[in-house]
C-alpha cells in the first residue's frame, strides 16, 4: 500500500510539472501573439494616416469642403507636417507649371519656326465636283423681243448682273457648264452698239448655262480696220486668262432673237447668225460665214486661224469658209427660226471701206492659209482693262 502511494504521488508530481510547463508555454505564446498584433495595428494606423495625407495632397479638391468667398479653411498641423506638405505641394505644382508654360513657349517658338520654314502654304480643300449642266438648258425661254429704241446705262446694267465676275466672266452656280466659251468682239468706236450687245447677251448667255468671258478687242488708232486680225488677237489674249475650249466670234451689232441659239461649239464649225433682218431673215448665200460664228480650239488651229491681211470691209469671212472647206469641214447651222437675229442699223465706219483686193485673196486661200494666220500674227497690246461687263483689250495691229 505504501509503495502504491509513493508511486501515485510521484506520478501526480510529474503531471503537475507538465501542466505548469504547458501553462507557461501557453502564456508565452499568448503574450507573443498579443505583442505582434499591437505592432500590426500600429503599422496599419500609420499607413492609413500616410495614405490619407498623400490623397489630400494629390487631389485636394476631393477632401476640401466647397469654397465660400471670404472664408479660409485652416487645418491644424505640426511644423514637420507643414514642411513635408509644402515640399509635396511644390512637387505637385511643378508639372502643372510646366504644362502651363509649354503653350507659351510654343507660341514664342512658332514665329521663329515659320521664319525658318518660309511662307506658310495654304491647304486648299478640294471643291465638290458638280454635275454637268444638261445639254439643253432648262432656263431657256425661246423667241425674244429685241428693240434698240431705249436709252441704256452701263451702271444700271452692272447692278442688274451681280452674278458676273470682273471682266464679264460668268459660270453657273449649280452645275458645271458643258463648255468654256470665249466670246470675241472686234471693235472700234461702237460704244452705243456695245451697250445693246451687253444688255441683251449677258442674260441670254447666263440662261444658256455657259462658262464664258467677253473680250472686246479694240483696234487702236485710225488705220484701216482689220476684223479678222482682231479675232486672232482675241483668241490669243483670251487663252492667256483661261483654258477656253470654244470661241464665238461676234460682230458688235448683231443680237440673237432666240436664246435657243446657243453660243457654243459643235462637232463642225457653227454659223450662228443665219437669219438676219438685214437680209430679210434669209441666208444671203450658202457659203456665207459672216456675222456670228463659233469654232472649237481644234477647228481653229486646224485652219491656222484667220487671215491677217484683209484690211477694210469684206472678204475675210469667205476666206475663213474656204479654209474650213479645204480641211474637210462643213458648216453647221441652227434652223432659220432659231437662228434669227437683228442688226443695229448704222453707217459704215470710216477707214473700213470695201477691200478692193478681197476677191483676188479669196481665190488664193488654199495657197496662203499655211503662212498667213495664227502662226504669222503680230500685234502690240496698248492697254488691257477689266470692267464688270467685259474685258477691253486695246491693240496696235500695224498698217496695211
Amino acid at each position: 500500500m505504501a509503495g502504491d502511494a509513493t508511486l501515485n504521488f510521484s506520478l501526480l508530481h510529474r503531471t503537475c510539472k507538465l501542466v505548469v510547463l504547458l501553462c507557461f508555454l501557453h502564456i508565452s505564446v499568448t503574450v507573443f501573439f498579443y505583442v505582434r498584433s499591437l505592432d500590426i495595428r500600429f503599422a496599419f494606423v500609420r499607413n492609413q494616416q500616410s495614405h490619407s495625407n498623400s490623397t489630400t495632397e494629390m487631389n485636394p479638391v476631393r477632401n476640401i469642403p466647397e469654397y465660400t468667398p471670404g472664408l479660409e479653411l485652416k487645418m491644424p498641423e505640426t511644423k514637420d507636417q507643414t514642411k513635408e506638405q509644402t515640399a509635396k505641394v511644390k512637387m505637385a505644382e511643378e508639372p502643372e507649371k510646366k504644362k502651363a508654360e509649354e503653350p507659351e513657349k510654343k507660341k514664342a517658338e512658332e514665329p521663329e519656326k515659320k521664319k525658318a520654314e518660309g511662307p506658310e502654304k495654304k491647304t486648299v480643300e478640294p471643291e465638290k465636283k458638280l454635275e454637268k449642266c444638261p445639254e439643253t438648258s432648262p432656263l431657256l425661254v425661246g423667241p425674244l423681243r429685241v428693240e434698240f429704241n431705249m436709252p441704256l446705262d452701263l451702271q444700271q446694267m452692272e447692278k442688274e448682273t451681280p452674278s458676273l465676275r470682273p471682266g464679264g466672266r460668268f459660270w453657273p452656280a449649280g452645275c458645271r457648264a458643258q463648255q468654256k466659251v470665249a466670246i470675241i468682239i472686234p471693235f472700234r468706236k461702237r460704244d452705243e452698239h456695245l451697250k445693246f450687245w451687253l444688255y441683251y447677251l449677258h442674260p441670254i448667255l447666263q440662261r444658256q448655262q455657259l462658262d464664258y468671258g467677253v473680250y472686246v478687242i479694240n483696234q487702236d488708232g485710225d488705220e484701216t480696220f482689220n476684223r479678222a486680225k482682231l479675232l486672232n488677237i482675241g483668241y490669243v489674249e483670251a487663252l492667256k486668262e483661261y483654258d477656253y475650249e470654244c470661241f464665238v466670234f461676234s460682230d458688235v451689232d448683231l443680237i440673237p432673237m432666240d436664246d435657243r441659239n446657243t453660243y457654243k461649239c459643235f462637232s463642225q464649225p457653227r454659223h450662228l447668225s443665219v437669219s438676219m433682218d438685214k437680209f430679210g431673215f434669209k441666208l444671203p448665200y450658202n457659203q456665207y460665214f459672216g456675222g456670228v460664228s463659233s469654232l472649237s480650239k481644234e477647228q481653229y488651229l486646224k485652219i491656222n486661224g484667220f487671215p491677217n491681211n484683209y484690211w477694210g470691209w469684206g472678204g475675210e469671212d469667205d476666206d475663213i469658209f474656204n479654209r474650213l472647206s479645204s480641211k474637210g469641214m462643213s458648216i453647221s447651222r441652227p434652223s432659220g427660226d432659231i437662228g434669227k437675229c437683228r442688226m443695229i442699223r448704222h453707217q459704215r465706219d470710216k477707214k473700213n471701206d470695201p477691200n478692193p483686193q478681197r476677191f483676188n485673196r479669196i481665190a488664193h486661200t488654199r495657197e496662203t492659209m499655211q503662212k498667213d494666220g495664227i502662226n504669222s500674227l503680230t500685234y502690240r497690246v496698248v492697254k488691257a482693262e477689266k470692267f464688270h461687263l467685259y474685258t477691253l483689250i486695246t491693240v496696235d495691229v500695224g498698217k496695211p
